[in-house]
């Protein structure tokens, strides 16, 4: 492999050192690039949820709502107001291309002080919008910002955790953006009873609050080791090495690092080699997770939590509440999945995380499944209600300690450094591409397939859950360097691997910097 060297037994190798504090908190600010991501998608449906928001900029859905009583599953539906939400998307996809030659040829950190600014500049401009024209190009700001961090923000946090605690530290880029969802719940709990329109305009313009908080962190912290090594700075590599794992011992991290980069040197184009068959499965993997982590149907919760609560019939203040128990719920169970991601490893998690979520899934399509039917007339009890809150919560749980934080975990871990910039930003478009489709499509499907959409999602987790436990190894405590290994001993990816792509035959041999 690209970067590592394999030990003597075969087995991958664990470099000297121990965890550091500095590494620990190094981590957990850079993981703060999270909240931006996480904000933005807590606050945008809890905005277009509130009255005042819609009658200014959608009142033709304003009016369809007070009509709503013949169909609730088509209460909200608009492809004007999906756009809103959608539209970041598409500009996070695009601006991920850009934010991997960045992060390449300029380091991690520029990436995330970029990322910063653009979210920050976007989000002054949708607090101040006065047309749905200013709301989408204050979008399309925060969607490049998203795009850039969530870029380099898991690459970053990959390079510099020890790989014992690899999982643990790169999931506080997920717990972020729970916490930024959280936030943004709480945020819009409290603006929606504020009058006249002021209270959406503090929601959206708030943004700039986790913006600023990413700005700041991403100015003291180091460059990862990897990063300066890949621009020839060996000297201050090595010192921040010996930082991060707490001893002067670490030429062999080291010269495994050297190596890796001067393989990557010899790539001049790396999106052409990563479709080389040596890459395969990584590549699958950074295609196939993203996109299955938004097929679970997670942010038709994320993004819509009161919208759907209030088209099942909750009040105002009722739906806005029931986002925040939620979002709460999935701040929590991101700690169970960072207790136990580096105990248990990936594997368990999300498989046991996929039959959770296929049954609450199944569940809520049921109970709305009998209360509306399919014409979407009647109306709900409060038993029921609590009781469809309560399923929603366990998938939410169930997401967060599974598909949520290890869709950014287990990509940003599995790629050999010359196509590690590459591998990441395939990761993170895909990740947009389908979050854009799900949103924008989401309230159409609502109104078209009802209490069925659940049952969509339900089958998709389904096959998920059986992708994972048929392809994917277990990555738990192997340096990121020496992740060759895993896949040529698995049992289907060993036959796709070119057996004479051997790193610890063929590998070169620079001399010690």
């Amino acid at each position: 492999m690209a970067g590592g060297s394999f030990a003597p037994t075969g087995e991958v190798k664990h470099y000297a050192g121990k965890v550091t504090g500095f590494v620990v908190i190094t981590c957990i600010v850079a993981a703060f690039g999270g909240l931006i991501f996480g904000y933005d998608i807590g606050v945008s449906g809890g905005v277009t949820s509130m009255d005042a928001f819609l009658k200014q900029f959608f009142p033709q859905v304003y009016a369809k709502q007070l009509q709503a009583h013949e169909n609730q599953y088509c209460k909200f539906d608009s492809e004007l107001l999906t756009m809103f939400t959608s539209s970041l998307y598409v500009a996070g996809l695009l601006a991920s291309f850009f934010a991997s030659s960045m992060t390449r040829l300029y380091g991690r950190l520029p990436s995330m002080l970029f990322g910063g600014v653009t979210f920050l500049i976007g989000s002054a401009v949708n607090g101040a919008a006065k047309d749905v024209t200013m709301l989408i190009v204050g979008r399309v700001l925060l969607g490049v910002g998203v795009g850039f961090a969530n870029q380099s923000v898991p690459v970053y946090l990959s390079e510099m955790a020890p790989a014992k605690i690899r999982g643990a530290l790169n999931m506080c880029f997920q717990l972020a953006i729970t916490i930024g969802i959280f936030a943004a719940n709480l945020v819009n709990y409290g603006t929606s009873k504020i009058n006249g329109d002021y209270g959406w305009r503090i929601s959206l313009a708030l943004a700039a609050v986790p913006a600023i908080i990413m700005l700041a962190g991403a100015v003291f912290l180091p460059e990862t080791p990897n990063s300066l090594i890949e621009r020839g700075q060996v000297e201050k590599a090595k010192a921040i090495i010996q930082k991060i794992r707490g001893t002067s011992e670490v030429e062999e991290e080291l010269q495994d690092i050297i190596d890796a980069s001067e393989a990557s040197k010899q790539v001049a184009h790396p999106w052409a080699n990563i479709l080389q068959k040596k890459y395969r499965p990584q590549l699958v993997m950074a295609i196939a997770i993203p996109m299955f982590q938004q097929f679970t149907g997670i942010n038709i919760i994320m993004f819509y939590a009161p919208v759907l609560f209030k088209t099942l019939g909750f009040g105002d203040e009722a739906s806005l509440m029931s986002a925040v128990i939620s979002g709460l719920v999935n701040v929590l169970a991101t700690f169970v999945s960072i207790g136990t991601v580096d105990k248990f490893g990936r594997r368990a998690l999300f498989l046991e995380g996929g039959v959770q979520m296929f049954i609450s899934q199944l569940l809520v399509g049921v109970v709305i499944g009998k209360t509306f039917g399919t014409s979407g007339t009647g109306t709900i009890t409060k038993g029921s209600a609590n009781f469809v809150l309560f399923l929603i919560c366990a998938y939410v749980a169930a997401f967060a300690w599974s598909w949520g934080p290890l869709g950014w975990l287990v990509p940003s871990e599995i790629f050999p450094l010359e196509v590690r910039s590459a591998g990441q930003c395939i990761n993170v478009a895909v990740n947009l591409l389908f979050t854009f489709v799900i949103a924008q499509v989401f309230l159409s499907m609502l109104c078209h397939l009802k209490f069925g959409l659940f049952f969509f999602f339900a089958g998709w987790v389904l096959l998920m859950t059986i992708f994972i436990f048929f392809f994917l190894p277990e990555t738990k405590n192997v340096p990121i360097e020496e992740m060759e290994l895993i896949w040529r001993k698995h049992w289907f990816w060993g036959k796709i691997i070119p057996q004479e792509d051997d790193r610890a035959q063929s590998k070169p041999k620079p001399a010690q910097s």
